[in-house]
């Protein structure tokens, strides 16, 4: 069977175990393009990761290669594609149920139906498709996971200028 015909949630859920089977948690996945010149970004990060603790290059490089190797046998993107692999970044993306649960009580940043973009703090995961935030002006809010869009944590710099360990000049 062609992969190429492959839904979504199937390269989703190939991507997903391969990255676990490595030891690493998935934290986004994007497929871009169309045509002749599929692009697949692959954010992966370690499970219950803390600062200084996160993916380093060759851990990307591990990942890459195995996908690379899968995405060659399978033809799930066709003959030509860009995969990338990185590590999610300071300002992490807040995109599945896990991640929801995972983060409970950190402040994110996400766009809502009706609110545009705002600061938010995640109170709890309600059920597998709902999250419920606790808005800058203090109000409660249930949003279905599947309109909390391009949300990402926010970083607090006061906090992680008290991680980082100060040299002596």
């Amino acid at each position: 069977m062609n992969m190429m015909e492959t839904s979504a949630e199937a390269l989703l859920t190939e991507v997903r175990s391969r990255a676990e089977a490595l030891g690493f948690e998935l934290v986004d996945l994007r497929k871009r393009g169309s045509g002749n010149r599929l692009s697949l970004q692959v954010r992966i990060d370690r499970p219950e990761s803390g600062l200084g603790k996160g993916v380093t290059a060759d851990d990307c490089a591990t990942v890459s290669r195995a996908l690379e190797a899968w995405l060659d046998e399978s033809g799930a993107l066709g003959p030509r594609y860009v995969l990338e692999v990185s590590s999610p970044g300071i300002e992490r993306p807040v995109r599945w149920a896990q991640h929801w649960e995972r983060f409970q009580g950190h402040e994110v940043r996400v766009k809502l139906p009706d609110r545009g973009r705002v600061k938010a703090t995640i109170v709890r995961l309600v059920d597998d498709d709902t999250v419920a935030l606790m808005l800058e002006n203090g109000e409660e809010v249930t949003v279905a996971l599947e309109q909390a869009q391009d949300a990402t944590l926010v970083v607090d710099w006061s906090q992680l200028d008290r991680a980082t360990p100060k040299t002596a000049n």
